[in-house]
């Protein structure tokens, strides 16, 4: 799994910024980008997106350069998988990370009990999925419906969407979103 904190430190230091300037401008706590900087912290979207636009870029153009840097492989083992969510609440690990210029993004999500995706949003993309194991609530525009192991959608994610996550135990989806959001 590649390592962001390098490269993130490598941003600020170019941008002649301390790590306490960073993260006032950032809104994040110094102490976390430390951790992150270190690769002591896999930082959630949100942070990292946060830290990213105080550094004037974005999570695309990171991504896009740090994986320039990989060798590609067309396979990928399990702890190859990069992680962009909270391993403790939702889990999203991409799958081809590495692969150049990629046209979509395909995540292996895992929802701990009651986690959701928030708010409803909406992005310029589509999205798909299966749900692999568990029950998920999957919100799209007026529709809602709890999907169980099998069951799939496809929605224009245009359309004001969100997961949450109504089992007991963990629940999983595969899931493809295109054009790729990060």
């Amino acid at each position: 799994m590649p390592k962001i904190g390098e490269k993130l430190r490598e941003l600020r230091r170019r941008r002649d910024l301390s790590v306490r300037e960073l993260a006032a401008r950032s809104g994040i706590s110094h102490s976390t980008i430390s951790l992150i900087e270190r690769d002591r912290m896999s930082p959630s979207v949100d942070t990292l997106g946060a830290v990213l636009d105080a550094l004037g870029t974005t999570l695309t153009g990171f991504f896009s350069d740090l994986q320039s840097r990989l060798p590609y492989s067309p396979f990928y083992a399990s702890s190859d998988l990069v992680e962009i969510g909270k391993v403790d609440a939702i889990s999203y690990r991409v799958i081809g990370f590495d692969h150049p210029n990629r046209q979509m993004l395909v995540l292996h999500e895992r929802y701990a009990p009651g986690a959701g995706s928030g708010e409803e949003f909406v992005h310029p993309a589509q999205e798909a999925g299966m749900v692999l194991s568990g029950l998920v609530e999957v919100t799209v525009g007026d529709q809602k419906r709890v999907l169980k192991p099998g069951d799939a959608y496809y929605f224009d994610s245009r359309l004001p969407h969100r997961f949450r996550n109504v089992a007991n135990g963990s629940s999983e989806i595969l899931s493809a979103i295109t054009p790729p959001t990060y």
